[in-house]
């Protein structure tokens, strides 16, 4: 394994912490529930497309760039990490966002205007369709661009989740614990590339359980063939003999639902449990959507009491705000008098 050769930007705080759920175990029941902080990242609130940034902006560093742009939906994580990172070098940055410009900003989009950032509002083209003529423009008035990949999933930041796993394992040593299951959102593809192919380098025996946040396909590919090809060409810029095969690849779709952000029972239940048990944020249409699926998974029996499980938490608690109306909140009264 061989990548200390590949440009690298500090920006995050890392390790990150690795905390066990005991009140939302004993609540399901079992098993021992582990979580891997990734909210806690520190670049503009957190999250996972911290590592990925670090290793994608250092190429676009190392190529000369001034300019940076990239592509997701209105209340994208990784556009608001991708800002502050590019606010924090000089930078100038281009976000491409799906929807239309709401009269109020919230959320991640608040946080995006507040680092400054350029913001094109693309319509239904959410993943960066629209990128090429935007670059095409900013070329012609001399700027030198470099395109961050729709959720920070290239090789580059795949290769943030193996260096990810790396650290996971030294933590996990130092705890004296072990996992049967790593479960984590996956929609770009990036995160679980990387976890897979850590998991071989260490020779791990962890299922790598991804489970599916959005519907449709990926550069008019399915999703599994591009998470696939994404580990496999990640193998190959590291210099491993690794390869990967549709039978190595686990990804839930059981919990999509009605589709990407649209927020319903399983991850309000998620989103109530995991603040109310354990004051952990988790977020509606990323984490609350993966933990849902963990807790239902485990309540049919999918994973088993003996089993033990890490929850890596991706970040995205800044979407709560933008989500406000679509959150069911416990109204809880008091019969005390002020």
């Amino acid at each position: 394994m061989d990548y200390n050769h590949i440009p690298r930007e500090p920006l995050g705080f890392f390790p990150t912490p690795l905390i066990e759920l005991k009140r939302l175990s004993g609540a399901l029941g079992g098993p021992k529930i582990y979580m891997k902080r990734d909210d806690n990242t520190g670049l503009a609130l957190g999250g996972n497309k911290t590592r990925k940034l670090e290793f994608i902006i250092g190429d676009a560093l190392a190529k000369g760039a001034d300019t940076i742009i990239t592509a997701g939906a209105i209340q994208s994580n990784h556009c608001r990490q991708t800002a502050a990172a590019a606010a924090s070098l000089g930078l100038e940055c281009h976000l491409v966002l799906g929807g239309e410009e709401p009269e109020l900003a919230s959320g991640n989009l608040l946080l995006d205007k507040l680092f400054g950032c350029h913001i094109h509002w693309a319509g239904a083209n959410r993943k960066g369709e629209d990128i090429p003529s935007i670059v095409e423009q900013l070329n012609g008035q001399g700027k030198k661009v470099y395109v961050v990949p729709y959720g920070g999933s290239s090789e580059r930041g795949a290769l943030a989740f193996v260096e990810a796993f790396k650290e996971l394992e030294s933590q996990r040593q130092s705890m004296g614990i072990s996992f049967t299951h790593i479960v984590f959102a996956s929609s770009s593809g990036g995160t679980q590339a990387g976890l897979m192919l850590g998991n071989k380098i260490f020779n791990s025996p962890y299922q790598i359980m991804g489970i599916n946040i959005d519907k449709g396909e990926t550069d008019k590919v399915s999703f599994d063939q591009y998470t696939l090809a994404l580990a496999n060409s990640t193998a190959k810029l590291i210099n491993t003999d690794y390869g990967f095969t549709a039978s190595d690849l686990i990804l839930n779709s059981d919990y999509v639902g009605e589709g990407y952000g649209v927020v319903g029972a399983l991850e309000n239940e998620a989103i109530a449990m995991t603040a109310q048990m354990e004051g952990i944020l988790v977020d509606p249409v990323y984490t609350g959507r993966a933990m849902g699926g963990l807790i239902d998974m485990i309540r049919t029996g999918k994973i088993k009491e003996t089993d033990s499980v890490l929850f890596w938490h991706t970040g995205g608690a800044p979407a709560l705000f933008a989500y406000a109306n679509d959150l069911e909140l416990a109204k809880k009264t008091s019969n005390l008098e002020a």
